[in-house]
């Protein structure tokens, strides 16, 4: 049976398929371009399948804002190349607009249907992982909403691409100052909250267990070295104020200036545009946080794979 190459240029384009899987796809389907495209999808996903079990850690987190609201995602891959494919760009950035209409849900954001064509988001990933040749996973969205005046600001760290990187921060002002006053000050202040890392905003948001948690520990350490536990219940007091500087926001020292506390500098904008500037709320991934990944022997690896 004879190919056209139209027809291949033609598949190839709508299923993102190679050009020999294209071919032997319409030698398949009698040159009929929807069937081959079933075809292609269904060899995609037994491709997928055997992909889906190794770690991804790599990939990219993206930033997204739409008026008052704005989302976070991070969908990993297994090598750091890929991050750096425009296809697997543009799927990240597509999947960022289609969490913003979600409630922050990820399984409500996989059943979702994606930009084009009639695939749900979950359908479009499969469809990747087998024409990028790695394991992809969409593991995280984070989402914000500001309600009144005020402004969404986003900082990504180490980008490869706009609103693409390693480290994405999207933060929420609240205020009656203008726009372009308040990007300059959330831009400042989302960098600093990629350097430092809080984990809430406040004092008052701060989970109660997370302190308790960090209370027991420094006690054990003190009575580790022999003082009495009713002693050692006072000193760590101290040290949990420390603690507490270190991880909630408003209390951290701005890594700009290296000495004021956020929550001064805000008083500072305030003073300066004439109307009250608040933080609202803050979001931020840090690509591939959590994940385990397996330390491997690289001349050990070789060896198993020249053996098998």
């Amino acid at each position: 049976m004879s190919l056209n190459a139209n027809l291949i240029k033609e598949l190839r384009e709508k299923s993102g398929a190679g050009i020999v899987d294209c071919k032997n796809a319409l030698m398949q389907n009698d040159n009929d371009v929807d069937k081959s495209i079933d075809w292609l999808r269904k060899k995609g996903l037994s491709v997928a399948a055997k992909k889906s079990g190794r770690v991804a850690a790599e990939g990219l987190v993206g930033a997204y804002i739409s008026e008052n609201e704005a989302c976070l995602i991070e969908i990993n891959s297994e090598t750091d190349f890929v991050s750096r494919n425009e296809k697997f760009q543009k799927f990240v950035t597509d999947c960022s607009k289609i969490a913003l209409t979600t409630d922050g849900n990820l399984n409500n954001l996989l059943k979702s249907k994606f930009i084009k064509g009639e695939n749900s988001v979950e359908e479009e990933l499969t469809k990747n992982v087998a024409t990028i040749g790695e394991n992809l996973n969409i593991r995280r969205i984070e989402k914000i909403v500001l309600t009144g005046p005020g402004s969404i600001i986003s900082y990504v760290h180490n980008s490869v691409s706009e609103n693409l990187g390693k480290i994405a921060v999207i933060l929420s002002l609240k205020s009656n100052a203008d726009k372009s006053s308040l990007e300059d000050i959330g831009k400042k202040i989302a960098m600093h909250i990629a350097a430092s890392n809080p984990i809430s905003l406040n004092l008052e948001s701060l989970d109660p267990k997370i302190i308790d948690k960090e209370r027991q520990v420094l006690i054990e350490q003190a009575i580790s070295t022999g003082k009495p536990k009713n002693i050692a219940e006072k000193m760590v007091e101290g040290r949990i104020r420390k603690f507490c500087e270190e991880v909630v926001l408003l209390e951290q020292t701005f890594v700009i200036d290296g000495k004021t506390k956020i929550k001064d500098v805000l008083k500072q904008y305030s003073i300066e545009l004439g109307t009250e500037v608040t933080i609202d709320s803050f979001k931020m991934l840090i690509l591939g946080q959590g994940i385990e990944v397996e330390q491997k022997d690289f001349a050990a690896e070789v060896a198993a794979t020249v053996n098998q």
